[in-house]
């Protein structure tokens, strides 16, 4: 076995332990809130209330322009898709692919969860979802987003933009009363989970394709 089958072979075994980690504390932590009586957590109820104060017609606005962008046809469609044509463009095909199928396994565990646990959504939600507040699928998402740019472009900068995203993302759906703030962080753990653990079943030709592949812009990698 050489160096680089060595270096990829405890790549692979990185991301199903922490992809494995981060998925079983999403599924754990939606048991817990199960157990309890489907009643939110005491920091649940604070940070309602403390958005709830911070009222404030732009806020509201910027909440509205993430729930359209991180869900729904946009989030669902557009955005995988238009990644995955990006990275075709880039000449990195095995990356779209990876791209395309962590976003539809994060979709599917979300569903899976969401129908699991039923956890019943806040009172004063001011936009319409389906059914199921934990996990929130809209963090997933997102989570899903920053987690496969950061493995397809280890940068530091790509990272810290996909880590912004996140923290924003959970922010404008607890805003909207969309989520208790325990689903946004659950939709953050499958999210990340789900792009970890198929980024190792693609991990081999990735490596392949990012090693064959001509010289990029620096930025990108």
């Amino acid at each position: 076995m050489t160096e680089g089958q060595r270096r990829i072979g405890g790549t692979v075994t990185a991301l199903l332990v922490v992809g494995g980690a981060l998925t079983a504390l999403a599924c754990l932590l939606g048991w817990w809130i199960l157990a309890r009586g489907d009643q939110p957590f005491g920091i649940d109820v604070s940070w309602n209330a403390q958005v709830t104060a911070w009222f404030h017609p732009a806020l509201l606005g910027f909440s509205r322009v993430m729930n359209w962008v991180g869900g729904g046809w946009f989030g669902v469609l557009v955005v995988p898709i238009g990644g995955a044509i990006g990275l075709v463009l880039l000449r990195r095909p095995w990356a779209a692919a990876y791209f395309l199928a962590a976003e539809a396994v994060s979709a599917g565990g979300v569903q899976v969860l969401k129908h699991l646990f039923g956890r019943v959504r806040p009172e004063e939600i001011l936009v319409v979802s389906d059914y199921g507040s934990y996990p929130s699928g809209h963090v997933a998402n997102a989570a899903t987003l920053a987690v496969a740019a950061v493995v397809i472009f280890p940068r530091i900068w790509v990272a810290v933009v996909g880590a912004a995203w996140v923290v924003l993302m959970a922010f404008s759906r607890t805003y909207l009363h969309a989520h208790w703030l325990s689903d946004t962080l659950g939709g953050a753990l499958i999210g990340a989970g789900a792009a970890l653990l198929v980024a190792a079943a693609f991990a081999v030709p990735m490596a392949r394709e990012r090693t064959d592949a001509p010289a990029k812009s620096p930025w990108l990698g």
